[in-house]
């Protein structure tokens, strides 16, 4: 099981604080530390014995500056020039001095102090801006990286969603889907950060809204609450302003369906779930006309919006390839099947009619050889008829996955024999050579399948080698799998077909056909393979030294024990 990887967000956890709470805890800061250092200066008496001790304070603002800001500064060096004069400055406890050179002191000693928080404030600032971008970075570096992992585009717009979801959860954002229009054109839950799309349904309200924002390419607001009025319509929600009745605080989820524009063209709406809090996600930020007067916190989000919006629109992209490979792929599986199946229905239907018709001719007398050899006109073409149709229906319920073995123990020597047994008019002038050992396992296995299998092989054995070539069966044992192969010396295949000629309807195209015998529709082996698989077995073929092709087939053996027979 893969483990899911989250981009990091983009503010951290010291950005989490409200503004009032940023400014008290500034403030507080400001007063102890400040209070502080005229404490110790007053303690210990250090005034006016060092004349210049005031140039202490500068360790408190420079520290406030460089950590929370001008405003925490600033209010320290105010702090220090009143306590200085207040506690330390004659005459005591009063905001007087009574020499100038002191005024001049405290003075130069307070814009000295303002300058330098506002120094080492703007240093902080930069410091700052310098790591908001690299975060930036990083997080649309991670953003392409993860999307770009997956194959998948309904996995890609999973990844795009959780991105979302990871990198603004600070901003309020505890939830993200992908909306975009179906084949039918309906809008519908494409992906989402925490659940399947399929289990996701829009109500009246946000479908009215999002098509509205397809249309308009403009952002729109929802309730998320039980208290929404279900009449509400996107007439009456271009802003999220509504405060409850009952605790008179504004309700504190939301949605914002946000369109994914390139260029004029909105690709689909992006669906926020928010927690409202006056900082995190205002609703003006996320209006397009906002867009080019938006600060660098807002400037990242439409920066970052845009990167999905590529990534979605490429997610659509591929998804549309792949239905028009499907469709490309469908087309030629039925051209090759009315150009296969026509030929090979209308051969065997037409020698049956030719027969049953001269056997129905009264003005012929026909005698019994004759007769008889009608009759097996009949019966092998109904064969091949029957043969053919059976393909196809094991084809169509392998790709359905509908093929269940039904496993129980058989003797490969007396599936062997039987196969052959009953194809002996077909290798008539044929000689068959048989290696089997003595003892075999027996075998695991759906007897009629596996008939089928091993039949189709010497079919094709004789179908395509020359008239009374030689074909060797084979069977035996390799620690706990039984493999059976069956080989033949006719004019083999070209290397790059070995793994090819296991598609449906492919036939090697510049192979002889040497047997007399009618060429196959290319579903053999594909069966062949699709029953081998449903054993839990596999199937190859390789060029037989000295000409011609071997095919091996490996099954598990199972819990069976020797057999003799």
């Amino acid at each position: 099981m893969s483990t899911v990887e989250h981009i990091p967000p983009l503010e951290t956890e010291a950005h989490k604080a409200l503004p009032w709470q940023r400014f008290l805890l500034d403030s507080l800061l400001a007063l102890v530390g400040a209070m502080l250092v005229t404490m110790i200066i007053y303690l210990f008496h250090l005034y006016p014995r060092i004349p210049n001790i005031s140039i202490i304070y500068l360790l408190v603002v420079l520290a406030l500056a460089s950590t929370r800001g001008r405003y925490a500064a600033i209010l320290a060096s105010l702090i220090a020039f009143l306590s200085f004069d207040f506690f330390l400055v004659p005459p005591l406890y009063v905001f007087t001095i009574s020499r100038i050179e002191e005024w001049i002191a405290l003075f130069v000693f307070l814009v000295t102090a303002i300058l330098t928080s506002q120094l080492a404030a703007a240093l902080r600032e930069r410091a700052e801006q310098s790591d908001r971008r690299e975060r930036e970075t990083h997080i649309l570096y991670d953003l392409l990286r993860l999307t770009n992992r997956e194959d998948e585009p309904e996995r890609q717009l999973h990844t795009i969603a959780q991105a979302i979801v990871d990198g603004f959860s600070t901003w309020g954002v505890y939830d993200c889907a992908i909306l975009q229009p179906d084949g039918a054109g309906n809008l519908r839950a494409q992906a989402s950060a925490y659940q399947p799309a399929e289990q996701i349904t829009l109500s009246s309200d946000e479908q009215a809204i999002a098509s509205w924002v397809i249309a308009h390419g403009r952002t729109m607001g929802l309730y998320d609450d039980t208290a929404l009025p279900p009449s509400t319509t996107a007439h009456f929600v271009q802003r999220v302003l509504v405060r409850s009745s009952e605790t008179g605080r504004g309700i504190r989820r939301s949605l914002r369906l946000i369109p994914l524009k390139m260029g004029q063209k909105v690709v689909g709406v992006l669906r926020l779930r928010v927690l409202d809090q006056t900082r995190r996600l205002p609703y003006e930020e996320l209006q397009a006309e906002e867009r080019e007067h938006a600060d660098a916190r807002t400037a990242f989000f439409w920066t970052f919006l845009d990167q999905v919006t590529a990534l979605v629109e490429r997610a659509r992209l591929q998804r549309e390839n792949l239905r028009i490979a499907v469709l490309q792929r469908l087309d030629a599986m039925r051209v090759a099947l009315l150009s296969s199946v026509s030929h090979d229905l209308r051969t065997p239907l037409t020698s049956i009619k030719a027969a049953a018709s001269s056997l129905l001719q009264e003005d012929v007398q026909w005698d019994d050889e004759a007769r008889r050899g009608f009759a097996q006109t009949i019966e092998h073409e109904a064969d091949r008829l029957n043969r053919l149709v059976s393909n196809l229906l094991d084809m169509s319920r392998i790709e359905e996955g509908a093929l269940k073995p039904e496993k129980e123990q058989h003797s490969l020597k007396t599936l062997i024999y039987d196969v052959l047994a009953r194809l002996e008019p077909l290798l008539a002038g044929r000689v068959v050579h048989t290696h089997l050992p003595e003892n075999l396992l027996l075998v695991e296995l759906d007897y009629m399948q596996m008939d089928q299998v091993l039949t189709n092989l010497i079919e094709n054995a004789v179908r395509y080698t020359p008239v009374g070539s030689p074909i060797d069966v084979s069977a035996h044992l390799k620690g706990k799998e039984a493999i059976l192969s069956v080989a033949d010396r006719g004019p083999g295949i070209p290397s790059a077909d070995l793994e090819r000629v296991f598609d449906k309807f492919y036939r090697v195209q510049n192979g002889q056909h040497h047997s007399g015998h009618p060429t196959g529709t290319g579903l053999g082996l594909a069966v062949c393979k699709g029953i081998v698989e449903a054993h839990g077995g596999r199937i190859w073929a390789e060029l037989r030294e000295g000409g011609g092709l071997v095919i091996y087939v490996v099954l598990p053996v199972g819990s069976g024990e020797r057999s003799d027979l």
